[in-house]
């Protein structure tokens, strides 16, 4: 497999965006937990947030992700974002993205390019695909891009059904990691630089819209390594997941209230005005604590009834994904409820996506830039992806050409007292129920403090071996460890953290830094 300049783990947006400038330079392996096309950002439906229209959608797309992160945005990280969004954009659109157009004018000349509007955004700024299938279209867009090659001087190389298990630190750098393959064999990767855009940690929650994939494994790798995670406390619960005994929760995406859906309760009631002016627009924090709220009387629904277009032209994901179950967009009330869903903290970056580690970088949802401060707005996860993907692949080419790489096979690991499959999955169970219980979406320091006392014991008890799901079990339990302290420790209500003790926000915006054990509010 030769020798490598840059490791990256991960294989969504934010890793195939870097992986692409990365290879201008350098010789690049992109490892992956399952098949490529497996990862967050293929399940994101709503689309990407973009302000194509000039300057003053520049500002107000910054002015609305400032609002939305509840006072906690990194504005210089929003800054960039916003203003170098379009240019990323431009770019997916010249590899062939297909993003969806009005139809073609009488000369026969491409229509323009199709903008909606989500929660908490001021203009109509969000691009999609397939109606509702931007995430896919994006992430085929650059796995075609990748295959294509043509890179002066590097080349990628791409490792499918691969478990990332710990990096590798020498002298205080991070110098590779040691990786398990599909057929069971460890392996040692050395490389000059490794980004970890491993995505984010929604299987810590019983309730998730993320896919099995998403176990925080890069976060947890970086914590155990010794670098700085933060703002872990801070995880956005989507509003409206599918909610049917024994079905999925199968995302029911914001643009589906973009397109004027409402939110009624059990007693078919619009509520959303006894929260927010912005009605079922307002931010994703706000409308999730609704329903929570007016789900205690009963059943909430998304209701489309009134809505006079094709809902199944716009949304022919959600619509055939709600056939299953014989329901009908515009027909029938959608019972929903709040999932985990997106994670603002991660392993702590500056804008160019530098860690507290020499030698590691991060980006999209593994990271925190600070950019989605307490509350990412609707829609920028993938330009997060996009932007600092990109931006962190810049940096790590300047910084890190030149450092030594390679492949080989690790010192075989005992699988010495493996646990059974059956008691691994019992274990993860018992993690996820007690994380959404007690860490989910209304928290207090009596249920954080039970969390804790549970999860303590689950690391008594913690599965055996080198197995996938065993190196995933150990991960969750580091990200659900840092979830619950950092949330013990902000006694305050702020965005997605909301504490029934502490129900409003405290003086000064700080974010919680956790390091090697050790947990500080910085501003």
């Amino acid at each position: 497999m030769g020798r490598f300049d840059f490791l990256v783990i991960g294989a969504g947006i934010a890793g195939l965006s870097a992986a692409i400038r990365l290879a201008e330079t350098g010789t690049v392996l992109v490892v992956t937990k399952e098949e490529l096309a497996e990862s967050n950002t293929a399940y994101a439906q709503g689309g990407i947030a973009v302000a194509m229209g000039g300057d003053e959608d520049v500002a107000l797309h910054l002015e609305d992700t400032m609002a939305a992160g509840d006072g906690l945005v990194n504005r210089e990280a929003a800054a960039v974002l916003v203003s170098q969004g379009p240019q990323r954009v431009e770019e997916l659109l010249e590899w062939g993205t297909a993003f969806d157009r009005y139809p073609k004018d009488k000369n026969g000349d491409e229509g323009e390019l199709m903008r909606t509007r989500e929660g908490a955004h001021s203009l109509s700024r969000i691009l999609h695909a397939n109606g509702d299938a931007t995430g896919k279209e994006i992430a085929v867009s650059l796995l075609r891009h990748v295959r294509a090659g043509g890179f002066d001087k590097g080349t990628i190389e791409l490792m499918e059904w691969t478990t990332s298990v710990d990096l590798i630190v020498e002298g205080g750098r991070v110098v590779g990691a040691t990786l398990l393959d599909g057929e069971g064999g460890l392996r040692v990767v050395r490389a000059g630089a490794v980004l970890l855009a491993s995505g984010g940690a929604g299987q810590v929650y019983s309730d998730t819209t993320n896919p099995a994939v998403a176990t925080g494994d890069g976060i947890a790798m970086a914590y155990r390594a010794g670098a700085a995670v933060s703002d872990m406390e801070f995880y956005q619960f989507h509003p409206t997941a599918f909610s049917e005994v024994g079905a999925p929760r199968f995302l029911l995406s914001e643009a589906l209230r973009g397109e004027s859906a409402y939110l009624v309760n059990a007693k078919g009631e619009r509520f959303m005005e006894r929260y927010h002016p912005l009605l079922e627009l307002a931010p994703r924090d706000v409308v999730a604590r609704a329903i929570t709220r007016e789900g205690m009387d009963g059943p909430v629904y998304l209701d489309m009834r009134h809505v006079k277009k094709d809902l199944h032209a716009r949304f022919p994901g959600i619509s055939k994904f709600l056939a299953k179950y014989r329901l009908k967009l515009g027909r029938d009330l959608i019972p929903v409820r709040p999932a985990a869903h997106y994670l603002m903290g991660g392993v702590r970056t500056d804008v160019q996506g530098r860690t507290s580690l020499p030698g590691l970088y991060a980006a999209g949802e593994a990271a925190c830039t600070g950019v989605h401060g307490a509350n990412r707005l609707a829609s920028n996860s993938l330009l997060e992806g996009l932007v600092f993907g990109a931006l962190t692949a810049e940096t790590m080419v300047s910084e890190t050409l030149g450092e030594d790489g390679g492949l080989g096979v690790a010192t075989a690991a005992s699988n010495m007292g493996v646990s059974s499959e059956a008691v691994t999955e019992k274990w993860i169970k018992e993690l996820r129920e007690l994380m959404w219980k007690y860490a989910g979406l209304l928290r207090d320091a009596d249920g954080l403090r039970q969390a804790k006392r549970g999860l303590d014991a689950l690391g008594a008890a913690m599965p055996k071996g080198l197995t996938r799901r065993a190196v995933e079990a150990r991960n969750l339990l580091v990200v659900a460890e840092l979830i619950v302290a950092s949330a013990l420790g902000r006694e305050e209500s702020r965005g997605a953290h909301f504490r029934n003790d502490f129900p409003l926000r405290g003086e000064g915006a700080k974010h919680s830094v956790m390091q090697q054990g050790r947990l500080e509010f910085v501003a």
